[in-house]
């Protein structure tokens, strides 16, 4: 009934027929600018619940069949969104209740995402429209797929529904049992037992982080859970090869930074058949490729390894974000070298009203053909010709990362640098962007695999990184024990292993179940006040001496563990801040303190070292970034990215056929050709391992062989 993958590079934009202004009819205008550019698919419907239905059971999908139709016209593939994600007027007129209950008191009319996803009145009234939409538009020719509502998140909800439910949920896991509950999750402090479940109080001032974590647990099964709803309802309709999928996003920092609070990527995931995502980043001089690699790398381990969709991405974006010439063509290409098998702008045209007037998209208020517009062209003409290619990179990455949102939540609670919920400092993201940025750096290249990861997977990969892995289960620490015995190499920050996956802190050794495998232990640790150098020394006595940030553990070796690096103050000169151990086959490495990014690239430089990894990419490593897969005909297929604004000459680190060779695009959004024309390297030829190449600003080269 569904399709675990598309056939071809899907290019397309977000479509809203609903958004153009109503003196304008210009939907075959906008079909064939985007046949002109190379578009081949669009998104519908996804945001227009009130439009679809303007009252309740009226239904009106006629903007949804003048897109369809259209699109068909010309050839273009339609991907049709679930509206369920902003609620009508008249849905919250009848049940006020459907808007969510957050920490700041009760919900308001107004912006999207405002709704409470287990409300059982909202559950009703989404349930219909998916259905009236679904079946209407399933035997359409143009459809190929479906998006199951839109970047879902809890949204924060403490609604009366939310907290029922989780009652009813601790029920059942302690059997009924509040002896179990209180001494379980430590309730008796500070007088927050609880000695009758109808005395069960409001958890949106608990100050029990295990409590607190545990409902936020609850509340991500809520939004897995609400997905796989929305997906079996719409497999009802589907017809044989057409796929469900859903544009997860990432913790946001005005642009997709880290794993994401409210949601588990891995278990959220299981419900739709093609992981999609959404991912926005600095551009400009600010681009560096790092925002497009993490989200994509995250993405495609949500399914180990299977490719994935990208359902948005910025044109002209917000203010700051319009692309320099060559950078959207860059960016493109930047995707699919993380294995995505689609990139998707939102949107086509730029909104003329409300809340996102300047977040804009391929055309300007104008509609007029751009630069963004047409360089736009310049990809979707280009894979078109070699997306063949292309198409359905795998990676072989030997460096897994392990994250845990049980980790995110409580170092929220727990901050690094006080302890408290304070907002101070640094949290759970910083640490594990501080490592990927490193690899990245490196041209190391990484997936991601969830803290319950069996050993089996575990066991795929040369070298596992846990970042400020702070809740571990007992299950975790057993299968880490193994990978290293067997061979593995561990490198663990800070803050790892601290407590089990209920935020109850461990009270042997730390770190836990695992002193021996990294042949240290520590009891102290504090606030780097002031200036607390690291020394290094050992394999790592290159590299320059670095300020510890945020917290330093005071690490007490075994006289077999290696001291890769020291504190250089006089009252913590005694410890190590970074060790290496060896245990069975393999070894476990800690760093008890944040490096700054040139110190943790070089530990984390010696650490791939010492794991025995290799990568083409290494010796390219701060000229150009080196992203490598398989594609489906066998082919190992290399992109050369240049993120800096300055050309790049170097040694090819492989031999193949040139299949995408750099272009000069001019400030109109178009190749110029002469310009062109005297770069030395073409598609279609042949390099050798060692040829000199070169690579302009903002530009790349992708090579297969």
């Amino acid at each position: 009934m569904s399709a675990a993958s598309v056939d071809h590079i899907l290019f397309g934009a977000a479509y809203y027929d609903e958004y153009i202004p109503k003196d304008l009819d210009r939907v075959d205008t906008d079909m064939r600018m985007m046949v002109d550019a190379g578009i081949n698919v669009i998104r519908i419907a996804e945001s227009t619940w009130s439009t679809c239905e303007p009252q309740p059971g009226v239904f009106d999908f006629s903007h949804v069949d003048r897109a369809l139709d259209a699109a068909h016209r010309h050839g273009i593939d339609v991907i049709v969104g679930t509206p369920t994600y902003a609620v009508p007027t008249w849905l919250v007129r009848m049940h006020p209740d459907v808007l969510a209950v957050t920490p700041n008191g009760e919900g308001k009319y107004g912006a999207r995402q405002i709704m409470d996803i287990v409300n059982p009145a909202y559950r009703f009234y989404g349930e219909r429209v998916i259905r009236e939409l679904i079946s209407h538009v399933a035997d359409h020719p143009a459809v190929i797929g479906y998006q199951v509502d839109n970047e879902t998140k809890y949204y924060d909800s403490v609604s009366a529904d939310m907290q029922a439910l989780f009652v009813k949920y601790l029920r059942g896991k302690f059997n009924d049992d509040l002896d179990a509950l209180n001494a379980h999750f430590g309730l008796d402090y500070w007088s927050n037992r609880i000695n009758a479940w109808e005395d069960f109080p409001d958890v949106t001032a608990s100050i029990n982080q295990s409590l607190r974590g545990e409902f936020d647990v609850f509340r991500r099964a809520q939004v897995a859970e609400y997905l796989a709803w929305q997906a079996d309802i719409v497999r009802e309709y589907a017809k044989p090869g057409q796929f469900v999928t859903q544009n997860f996003d990432f913790e946001w920092r005005g642009y997709s930074y880290g794993v994401q609070p409210a949601v588990d990527h891995f278990k959220a995931s299981q419900a739709v058949d093609i992981t999609g995502v959404d991912i926005y980043h600095p551009t400009e001089d600010e681009l560096t490729g790092k925002e497009i690699a993490f989200g994509g790398d995250m993405t495609r381990s949500t399914k180990d390894g299977a490719n994935y969709l990208v359902l948005e991405t910025e044109a002209q974006g917000q203010h700051g974000w319009l692309p320099f010439p060559g950078q959207l063509r860059l960016q493109a290409y930047s995707h699919l070298a993380s294995g995505a098998d689609s990139v998707m702008y939102w949107h086509w045209h730029s909104i003329h009203n409300s809340f996102e007037t300047y977040w804009k998209g391929l055309l300007s208020h104008d509609l007029e053909p751009n630069p963004t517009y047409r360089e736009a062209g310049v990809f979707g003409k280009e894979i078109a010709q070699v997306g063949e290619r292309l198409v359905h990179l795998r990676k072989r990455n030997q460096v897994a990362i392990m994250v845990s949102n049980e980790a995110l939540s409580a170092l929220e609670w727990f901050r690094l640098e006080t302890g408290f919920p304070d907002g101070v400092g640094m949290n759970y993201n910083d640490v594990v962007r501080r490592v990927y940025d490193a690899l990245f750096a490196l041209n190391i290249e990484c997936d991601f695999v969830p803290v319950d990861a069996p050993a089996e997977r575990l066991a795929k990969y040369a070298m596992v990184v846990t970042p400020a892995l702070y809740c571990a289960p007992q299950a975790t620490t057993d299968t880490l024990r193994d990978y290293v015995a067997n061979g593995g190499h561990l490198v663990s920050t800070l803050r790892s292993f601290v407590t089990d996956e209920e935020v109850t802190v461990w009270h042997d050794r730390a770190p836990h179940n695992l002193t021996d495998v990294f042949g240290m232990t520590y009891n102290q640790f504090t606030r780097p006040k002031g200036n607390v150098p690291v020394d290094f020394a050992g394999a790592l006595s290159g590299a320059a001496q670095a300020d510890a940030e945020a917290l330093i553990e005071l690490l007490n070796t075994d006289a077999d563990t290696l001291m890769l690096a020291s504190y250089g103050h006089y009252a913590w000169k005694d410890y190590a801040a970074v060790t290496r151990h060896a245990f069975g086959k393999g070894s476990a490495e800690w760093i008890g303190t944040v490096l700054d990014a040139d110190a943790m690239k070089a530990v984390l430089a010696e650490a791939v070292a010492n794991a025995g990894i290799e990568s083409d990419g290494a010796a390219l490593a701060g000229s150009v970034v080196v992203r490598q897969g398989e594609n489906a005909k066998g082919e190992t297929v290399t992109y050369l990215l240049n993120y800096s604004a300055e050309p790049v000459t170097v040694a090819s680190p492989v031999a193949g056929e040139v299949v995408v060779a750099p272009v000069v695009v001019g400030t109109e959004g178009t190749v110029d050709e002469a310009a062109s024309a005297d770069l030395p390297a073409k598609a279609g030829a042949k390099v050798a391992v060692g040829d000199e190449l070169t690579i302009g600003r903002w530009n790349l080269m992708v090579i297969a062989g």
